[in-house]
């Protein structure tokens, strides 16, 4: 009875196997595969042409150059952040550490609209600083720089909550070996650290690119949707979608699609790599 039992259970847990791995399927490709696929196909169905013409319009080609400045700019600050958060946290243990944790993920659970309300309450003309700006003639909301503050505050936690359980796990027994031979700081993260963690680190990094190029919320509600001056990408789709502009807005929102399968694929292929680099350095 035990013999012709097993079987029929693992008969059964394989066609449990397969029907969960099937409606995870179905539900990804429905969710998320069959959109972008709408995109692609609804930038090109005017032609290529009716596609390049609204790709080289003055006012996108203006959203898609501040697209890429304000991702540079909040990827920069938001690397240097997590390197640093994540150090601590991995290496020190101090009062406030899980507040500090708690700051990471903040973003995670506010949502962006209510930071960029918060900026125009700090730095509007109205707001708490906004008389002090404007007699310096100091532009935030409305301007480069409030964007940029609004992209960094989304995509603050991607690298730190990349690298925390890294470097958790890898431990400070290396970093102590090369200060005890007289390496100094600056040398033992150029050649200990950043080695170490330089997988997770990139992995980071492309997340948080992702996040900034594609954020909306925070960014409508304080660049005052200014043509050729503060419209980013995600927004110049919105307008042109308002102005019936039907293909010029899918044409604009497969750039974004296009960016995204990108990134995708650069993670998906870093992990792989990272995975290969794990297998070799363990002893066999």
């Amino acid at each position: 009875m035990t013999a012709a039992g097993v079987p029929a259970r693992r008969s059964d847990g394989a066609l449990a196997r397969r029907l969960l791995i099937g409606l995870a399927v179905a539900v990804a490709f429905i969710l998320l595969g069959l959109p972008l696929a709408i995109v692609i196909v609804e930038a090109f169905a005017r032609g290529a042409w009716t596609y390049l013409a609204a790709l080289t319009d003055q006012d996108t080609l203006d959203a898609i150059r501040l697209t890429l400045l304000v991702a540079l700019c909040s990827v920069v600050v938001t690397t240097v952040f997590g390197v640093a958060a994540a150090w601590c946290i991995a290496r020190f243990e101090f009062r406030g550490r899980s507040l500090l944790l708690t700051v990471i993920d903040l973003p995670f659970s506010v949502s962006p609209v209510i930071a960029g309300l918060v900026q125009v309450l700090l730095f509007g003309r109205r707001g708490w600083l906004g008389p002090f700006l404007e007699a310096h003639d100091i532009r935030i909301v409305f301007a480069l720089p409030g964007i940029v503050l609004a992209t960094v505050f989304v995509t603050l936690p991607f690298v730190a909550r990349e690298l925390i359980p890294l470097m958790q796990e890898q431990g400070a027994e290396e970093e102590e070996a090369a200060l005890s031979l007289g390496a100094s700081g600056w040398q033992t993260f150029l050649r200990v650290t950043l080695p170490n963690i330089r997988f997770a680190l990139l992995t980071g990094v492309l997340l948080a690119n992702a996040r900034a190029m594609g954020e909306f919320g925070a960014v409508s509600v304080v660049s005052g949707h200014i043509r050729g001056a503060t419209n980013t990408m995600p927004l110049q789709v919105e307008i042109l979608f308002n102005d019936y502009q039907i293909e010029a807005a899918f044409a604009v929102a497969s750039v974004l699609a296009m960016l995204a399968l990108v990134t995708l694929g650069l993670k998906l292929a870093l992990e792989r790599k990272s995975d290969t680099h794990t297998h070799e350095e363990r002893p066999t």
